[in-house]
């Protein structure tokens, strides 16, 4: 999840889609502005990507949840 400064949603979310490794982001209302969907092979590659959204410059707060898949 992301929240990033008010009024700059759009900026953001430009911002975001040019991130390698995002494969979806929703716009959301509540406590977060986006939900953003990250599918990678393994935890390094998903923290060098939760980094470069972090350092993107309207973010400014992420919440990371890492989902599996039940068999």
């Amino acid at each position: 999840m992301v929240n990033v400064l008010p009024g700059n949603e759009r900026v953001a979310y430009n911002e975001l889609t040019r991130i390698e490794g995002i494969k979806d982001i929703y716009h959301v209302f509540g406590e977060y502005d986006f939900v953003v969907i990250i599918e990678v092979a393994d935890l390094g590659d998903l923290n060098s990507i939760v980094d470069l959204i972090r350092e993107a410059s309207n973010v400014t707060a992420t919440q990371t949840i890492v989902g599996a898949e039940l068999k």
